[in-house]
């Protein structure tokens, strides 16, 4: 995952058409993304998406040094970017039943405007939807790594101070109140007093 955060709506276009460039710009303006970036290599791509994200990510297949199928499906492996893939119509059928199951939306070439709208309105959606997982993921990572260390904390103070489970809980759950802090920093403590 790249470090930088990912702002509300961006896109990244790659294609090596200037004619999709400004089709595909046009159409994202119009669904009020205006933070749009234009690359033509799927190795510019590669090395950009490590310092950046992207909300959406448009492909325009095939590229000058690949088909675009396979960076579509790396960026949707790895990334919370939502992928659309244009391909000529006759490739349409094989391309989507490959890339549907890695989460990237497939379109045909040539691109209507209201079918791309249709699609970058589903493609935010999405993303949002992403966002908002990874967000509650993040949270429920930090209640674990919070427990984990409350409770090698209780365990301190039990073979420490003897005391039992219970007691050990309401120590830490006393200290927090006392101390307007939180029972992780409390456990903190506790774990830098019994180290030493």
């Amino acid at each position: 995952m790249a470090s930088s955060h990912m702002s509300s709506d961006t896109a990244l276009i790659v294609t090596g058409s200037e004619k999709s460039a400004s089709f595909f710009s046009e159409c994202l303006t119009v669904a009020s993304i205006n933070k749009i970036s234009v690359l033509t290599a799927a190795g510019e791509v590669r090395r950009t998406l490590l310092e950046k994200d992207f909300n959406i990510v448009i492909i325009d297949a095939p590229l000058a040094d690949e088909s675009g199928e396979s960076l579509a499906r790396h960026i949707a492996a790895k990334d919370l970017s939502q992928v659309i893939l244009a391909v000529n119509s006759e490739h349409f059928n094989a391309v989507s039943d490959v890339c549907h199951r890695d989460g990237v939306l497939v379109i045909s070439k040539p691109v209507e405007k209201n079918i791309f709208w249709s699609v970058i309105s589903l493609a935010k959606s999405v993303s949002f939807k992403l966002k908002r997982m990874q967000d509650e993921n993040a949270k429920l990572k930090q209640k674990i790594e919070d427990i984990r260390i409350i409770d090698r904390a209780k365990c301190m103070l039990i073979s420490y101070l003897n005391l039992t489970e219970q007691e050990s809980h309401r120590f830490i759950e006393k200290q927090a109140m006392d101390l307007r802090s939180t029972k992780r920093i409390i456990a903190e403590e506790i774990l830098k007093t019994y180290a030493n």
